[in-house]
């Protein structure tokens, strides 16, 4: 039984391959830099139309500071039943114009454009799952809710008090970035993410008439940053990195002011408890200099969790109905599954394979964008006692 569903949904998404493609290259034309507020409008009313068609209730809550995000859900739903969420990002790395750099191109079973990858292939395997449990009348025991918001790229920081709160009424959560590699991994863990920014005060002075009045706060900041980059153990997976740095007024004066912007990622939870309050707590080296540290580890780690786990082994085995072999992946970039995975059972990297996200050779494979749609379906069609 499981096998003629998985085949059906494989016939239908064949049959609509060039729909699938032509839905995909307007999200890809609807350019959308997360920066820019007012580019997001298209992609989101155009995702919004998509939905409503599919008899989905759609909102579009406008950001502050970013295009805000979308929530979607079925406009006719059964009381007390219980959820899942398909989440993704209509944002992207690229500013406006950039697909004249990197045109969409179709060609040897390639799709190429700015966004193509990350994310946005993505968000047509949404709408084609959706599409294809209505078209095959499939049952479906959890409600679908969908979330995409505009800031992922950004840190999602209007977006991710949003995302918890969903996380919580949800039984499980399927992220739609691209999955890793020409293999197609899915991502199953996820290391957190912090950002930390560091402030030195010292004291200036005439570097040529009166040097010895001065405290360089470039000086402090020079001790600082080989103590944070001691800090760094590649065995745990905890790395620190200093990637910003500033300070001073002029070659002749005394710095009286440095900045440095610190990364750190973290495989679990008590390493980033552990990082942040060595960052947190620096003491100069000078006597005489004040520092300031602020930040905290924004993205949690999404580590392998029994939830977790049990939900990868559910999509292993519906992969085999469609003939793939599933591998999974751990991953040190973070994505909103960090934040889904703290509150219920997540699966990240369920995109279309392919290449190049963040570059300008990004691609797509269109004959892993049927694939992988068939797979999200057989999912959000599974009945959570497979999921035990």
């Amino acid at each position: 039984m499981k096998k003629r569903k998985a085949l059906q949904i494989l016939n239908y998404l064949e049959t609509n391959q060039n729909s699938m493609i032509e839905f995909l290259n307007e999200l890809v034309r609807a350019e959308s830099p997360s920066k820019d507020i007012f580019s997001q409008t298209k992609i989101l009313n155009i995702l919004k139309f998509a939905l409503k068609e599919l008899n989905f209730h759609v909102s579009i809550m406008p950001g502050k500071k970013t295009g805000g995000y979308l929530y979607s859900r079925p406009l006719h739903r059964k009381k007390g039943e219980t959820n899942q969420l398909m989440i993704g990002h209509c944002d992207t790395v690229w500013a406006e114009e950039s697909i004249s750099k990197m045109p969409i191109k179709l060609e040897n079973s390639k799709m190429t454009g700015p966004g193509v990858f990350d994310m946005k292939a993505g968000l047509t395997q949404i709408i084609y799952s959706l599409k294809a449990m209505q078209a095959l009348n499939l049952n479906c025991t959890l409600t679908p809710l969908i979330l995409i918001n505009s800031d992922e790229e950004i840190g999602s920081f209007e977006s991710t008090n949003t995302i918890k709160r969903i996380s919580k009424i949800v039984e499980r959560a399927f992220v739609l970035e691209p999955p890793l590699g020409i293999e197609g991994k899915l991502k199953t863990a996820r290391k957190g993410i912090g950002k930390f920014n560091l402030t030195i005060r010292g004291e200036s002075a005439h570097a040529g008439l009166n040097p010895e009045k001065g405290v360089s706060a470039i000086m402090e900041l020079s001790h600082q940053i080989q103590y944070l980059f001691s800090l760094n153990d590649f065995t745990k997976g905890i790395s620190v990195n200093v990637g910003m740095i500033e300070g001073g007024t002029s070659p002749n004066v005394i710095a009286a002011q440095s900045k440095a912007v610190i990364d750190v990622r973290v495989a679990n939870v008590e390493d980033g408890h552990f990082i942040s309050n060595k960052i947190l707590n620096l003491k100069p080296f000078h006597k005489d200099v004040e520092l300031s540290v602020e930040g905290s580890i924004g993205r949690p780690p999404m580590e392998k969790t029994e939830r977790n786990q049990n939900l990868w082994k559910t999509a292993k085995g519906l992969g085999t109905l469609i003939d793939i072999n599933l591998e999974q992946s751990s991953v040190g970039g973070g994505s909103d599954g960090n934040t889904t995975s703290t509150y219920t059972a997540t699966l990240d990297g369920l995109g279309t394979t392919g290449d190049g996200a963040h570059a300008l050779h990004e691609f797509i494979f269109t004959d892993k964008l049927i694939e992988r749609t068939a797979l999200l379906t057989l999912l959000l069609t599974a009945n959570s006692v497979e999921l035990v």
